[in-house]
């Protein structure tokens, strides 16, 4: 006997029958917009290279960090998951063994955002209809190999099949897009762009600094032995990824300070760092000068600036020797906004050529300082619940915390941010859904009416992403 995959035509909606009943027709209306998905981390490889995913465990659980962490967190080491590690030592190699391994312990995702989109995963795109356990993990893993085979399930078919109008990936300010440029020359329509993002040459504390500004210098042609080269090698690579078709810069920060050192003092800086002499305290303070000339450069080139602060990155030192970043182990840490922005906001906060879209992962900042912020200032908008919090609850406090006071076109509607290619139409329907049932709550309350609601509903769904980020 097996247990029976359900997927439910009202879920995640209230159990209020009139309530149910006005969010399950918002959502018909908006379910099957196209995607957009502005800000996430698939590889661009992906789709200029167009082969076969070569089996499930490589396709759903180690690209996935969202996965893994939870059975790490149980005590299964990341090698018997078949996580590469940096010295290239033996880690597990039978994906089918790993694949068991998964299955025996998926009853660990209930509840979990990970188990809504994977069961989503598994029912619409494969056409599963039994839950993944040990029994079934076999016969579950082989129905996927099959569809796996099929010129349908390529990356270009499925990027087609989920109706993604525009992906955005992340790429680093050196990076020579070559993979794009193939996408481009293989006369795919698909749109892949790319967004600009220079961590590795801003954070004067990343060991390889010096190496990143090497390769700055020699992709942009320009020597950097300056901070006014350095500003004029990123000004090149910005100009090089909006000829690519970006539309947007992206940082990953610790602290949103923001602070306009004088020429001098960033040439000092600078020139500390290109000694390996630069500290904790030069590496604050070049990074909050950053965020003013990344916003002054944005200004400029049209570009739109997100930022991504409050992480505690690689918060396990053993996963982060052993494995590298991005493993699993980053941490939310509370962060201040009102006073860190306070000097980018009075300097180009009222520029309307600015778009200043702003992420966090503290909660607590929703409704005391970020929504103030977006409500008042013209270039800012409030970033979609993100990371820890694209969750059914986390979604639903966001909307509850920020549109009273920033509404919801002070918004920028639905970021996916994954690694995870096939779980995007599953992200973007859940959030559909969530949106929908927020929106039919505030019609039952008579807050807003039916034609309010209908048209906030698109606005969610795809308009204020468009919009937001000129695509």
């Amino acid at each position: 006997m097996t247990d029976e995959l359900i997927l439910d035509e009202n879920r995640f909606f209230d159990s209020d029958p009139p309530t149910r009943a006005i969010a399950r027709e918002l959502y018909e209306g908006v379910k099957d917009l196209p995607i957009l998905s502005p800000h996430g981390h698939v590889e661009p490889r992906l789709f200029s290279e167009n082969k076969p995913f070569p089996d499930p465990t490589e396709l759903f659980l180690i690209p996935d960090h969202y996965l893994y962490r939870m059975l790490y967190s149980q005590g299964i080491p990341l090698e018997q998951l078949g996580i590469p590690k940096q010295d290239g030592t033996a880690v597990e190699k039978d994906h089918r063994k790993i694949w068991r391994t998964f299955a025996d312990h998926y009853y660990l995702f209930a509840g979990t955002p990970s188990g809504v989109w994977f069961n989503h995963e598994l029912y619409v795109l494969f056409g599963i209809r039994e839950k993944l356990t040990g029994d079934s993990a076999m016969r579950i893993y082989d129905q996927i190999s099959e569809k796996l085979a099929l010129p349908e399930y390529l990356p270009r078919a499925l990027f087609e099949k989920f109706n993604i109008e525009t992906l955005t990936t992340t790429d680093a300010a050196a990076d020579t897009l070559e993979q794009h440029q193939k996408i481009k020359d293989s006369g795919w329509k698909g749109n892949v762009i790319p967004c600009f993002r220079p961590d590795a040459v801003i954070n004067l504390m990343d060991k390889n600094w010096r190496q990143h500004i090497a390769k700055l210098s020699k992709v942009s042609g320009i020597d950097i032995q300056s901070f006014k080269s350095y500003i004029s090698a990123l000004e090149n690579r910005r100009a090089y990824f909006k000829r690519m078709g970006a539309v947007s810069t992206d940082q990953g920060i610790f602290s949103p300070r923001t602070h306009e050192l004088s020429a001098n003092e960033a040439e000092t800086i600078f020139q500390r760092a290109l000694q390996g002499k630069a500290d904790v305290t030069d590496a604050d303070q070049f990074t909050a000068h950053m965020l003013m000339e990344m916003a002054r450069m944005s200004i400029d080139d049209g570009l739109v600036m997100q930022i991504h602060p409050g992480a505690f990155r690689n918060h396990n030192q053993l996963v982060f020797d052993a494995f590298g970043p991005d493993k699993g182990s980053d941490i939310p840490v509370q962060t201040e906004y009102t006073h860190n922005l306070y000097e980018l906001l009075n300097k180009y906060g009222n520029d309307q050529r600015l778009t200043l879209v702003v992420f966090t992962l503290d909660e607590s900042t929703y409704a005391r300082e970020l929504a103030p912020l977006a409500g008042h200032y013209p270039c800012m908008k409030l970033g979609a619940a993100w990371w820890f919090h694209d969750s059914i609850e986390g979604m639903q406090r966001y909307r509850q915390s920020v549109t009273e006071t920033a509404g919801i076109y002070n918004t920028v509607g639905f970021t996916d941010d994954t690694r995870a290619f096939p779980s995007i139409p599953a992200r973007h329907d859940l959030s559909r859904r969530i949106d929908s049932n927020y929106l039919a709550g505030l019609v039952a309350r008579h807050i807003i009416d039916r034609s309010d609601a209908e048209r906030m509903s698109r606005a969610l769904a795809y308009e204020l992403a468009k919009n937001t980020y000129k695509l």
